[in-house]
């Protein structure tokens, strides 16, 4: 397959296929390499994985300009991301001797339970942020014991394939940690239903994510599902407006709006409406886009033209909007920042776009505002903007979201759980519990002799 430069559709690189008999070759590997890797002192796991990230460090600026290449991100986000996949690996280092399991009192012998590692884990990456994702899956499940297969997206397999190659000049052990790009209805479809695979880690759609957790359920798979999102931005009128408004462009133009987080619904309490738009106007036209590997660049393509299309399929660039900015013209997949005022129940406000695209909706109070929050099917993540505490989190627990910010568009943190509520998901990744999601709990009871009397 051909890997194509979104930002100016050159194709930079051609990747073979994987077929379903690489799959099966590839699990037996990882089958046998998982069970030499989960035999090894807690130590050595945790001193092999932190010359994983030791080699990721080095190669930072190699990778970040790899997913400028591939995925069109500016070359800012794609320098966090690179440094996301290197801290992601030293925290899932720091817990391989943590991995503790419990005594628990009982009658009549010793009760201690085990997290065993589950076996071979395949990771099924998006391209939206194809290298921190990725190592979502991977740090963790390594870390717990297992062996990784990793299937990247189709457009995007190039930071996986070097990951791959780094962890093997790291000292990891040959099939461990393998990569196979590939078509998800060929690749993917065989790592679901492949009997050698314990669980399936994915992030993308929420419909092709209920087509894998269908799969699975043939083998009982585990799985863990990171899906869409339609995040609200609310705004309270006791907020700082200036402050809200400035900051509201970046929660849904970052990585041009191809994120399950983006905030891409603004609701405004009506009071204070007219002045948050004439806030956000300056805000959303100043936004930088262009070229991303221009440090300046805040905002690059889009992924594909395929993607173009579907954002143009809900807002036509010819349509009415309330704010419009620029994007280059050319070669690209560009799309401008937009801003529609809507209501609730428009497609625009309820679907996932998935592109530079937020509808602004008016609201009276704050039951109002939650009602028009929690109406979609998705619950993923949003932000609460507010000066009043005790709003903030009455809000905040009456929202049916996984995660959260008050004052802040933050959402992902390595250290922290991150999941979705409702269609947005199921299960967690990252965080204390993440190696956790990788074992099957084992409870051992040891009868104890009583002790007999001497006369």
């Amino acid at each position: 397959m051909d890997i194509v430069n979104p930002a100016t559709e050159e194709i930079i690189a051609t990747v073979p296929d994987s077929t379903r008999q690489d799959v099966d070759a590839a699990v037996a590997r990882a089958a046998r390499a998982q069970t030499a890797w989960a035999a090894l002192a807690p130590g050595d796991r945790a001193r092999q994985l932190r010359r994983f990230a030791d080699a990721v460090d080095a190669h930072l600026e190699e990778l970040a300009e790899l997913e400028v290449r591939e995925a069109g991100h500016p070359i800012g986000n794609a320098r966090w991301e690179a440094g996301n996949a290197r801290d992601l690996l030293e925290y899932a280092a720091g817990g391989v001797e943590r991995l503790s399991g419990a005594q628990i009192p009982v009658a009549g012998g010793l009760d201690i339970t085990f997290h065993e590692p589950l076996g071979v884990v395949a990771v099924i990456a998006p391209w939206n942020f194809p290298l921190p994702i990725a190592a979502w899956g991977l740090a963790p499940a390594l870390a717990a014991g297992n062996a990784v297969l990793l299937k990247p997206a189709e457009t995007t397999p190039l930071t996986a394939l070097r990951l791959a190659a780094l962890a093997l000049e790291a000292g990891l052990p040959e099939g461990l940690f393998q990569v196979l790009p590939g078509a998800g209805p060929v690749a993917g479809d065989a790592l679901v239903e492949h009997p050698g695979v314990a669980k399936v880690v994915f992030t993308g759609s929420t419909a092709v994510g209920k087509q894998i957790m269908a799969k699975c359920a043939t083998t009982l798979k585990r799985v863990t599902l990171e899906l869409g999102g339609k995040s609200p931005n609310i705004v309270f009128a006791d907020a700082d407006i200036e402050r809200a408004a400035a900051a509201a462009p970046g929660a849904f133009l970052d990585n041009t709006g191809q994120d399950c987080c983006a905030r891409s619904r603004i609701l405004v309490q009506r009071t204070v409406y007219d002045r948050f738009m004439e806030l956000l106007e300056p805000a959303v036209t100043s936004y930088v886009v262009g070229d991303p590997a221009d440090p300046a660049t805040q905002m690059g393509p889009l992924i594909s033209a395929a993607q173009r299309e579907r954002v143009r399929s809900y807002v036509p660039e010819t349509a009415p909007a309330a704010i419009r900015g620029e994007a280059p013209r050319g070669k690209g997949f560009w799309y401008p920042a937009t801003v529609l005022e809507g209501a609730p129940g428009d497609r625009t406000a309820t679907e996932e776009i998935f592109g530079p695209v937020a509808v602004v909706i008016p609201f009276d109070d704050e039951a109002e505002a939650v009602r028009i929050a929690d109406a979609t099917p998705y619950g993923l993540s949003g932000s609460i903007w507010t000066r009043d505490l005790s709003r903030a989190l009455r809000v905040s627990r009456a929202v049916a979201a996984g995660n959260l910010s008050v004052n802040s568009h933050s959402s992902v943190r390595y250290w922290t759980p991150f999941g979705g509520f409702k269609q947005s998901g199921i299960g967690r990744e990252l965080g204390p519990g993440a190696l956790s999601a990788f074992t099957e709990t084992k409870n051992v009871f040891v009868a104890i002799d009583p002790l007999e009397e001497t006369p």
